[in-house]
């Protein structure tokens, strides 16, 4: 999976972000699982995918403050 870039995550609809924070997580588990194994090769990769989740969190949230404050 490549790096997202705000800009792009902020296009997306709600629910394609909750379907990319899926994505990433289950490739993030992989990882994991390959560096527990000893054969992770992009050690790196484990980082901005957890990145990439925070910033996807993080847009949401910000979604829904927007909400609450318009009611």
């Amino acid at each position: 999976m490549k790096k997202v870039k705000n800009s792009e995550i902020r296009k997306m609809t709600t629910e394609d972000i909750n379907k990319l924070i899926k994505e990433t997580k289950e490739e993030l588990f992989n990882l994991r699982l390959s560096r527990a194994t000893g054969s992770l090769e992009k050690p790196h990769k484990i980082k901005e995918l957890r990145h990439t989740v925070a910033r996807c969190k993080t847009i949401l949230r910000e979604r829904e403050n927007e909400k609450e404050m318009v009611e």
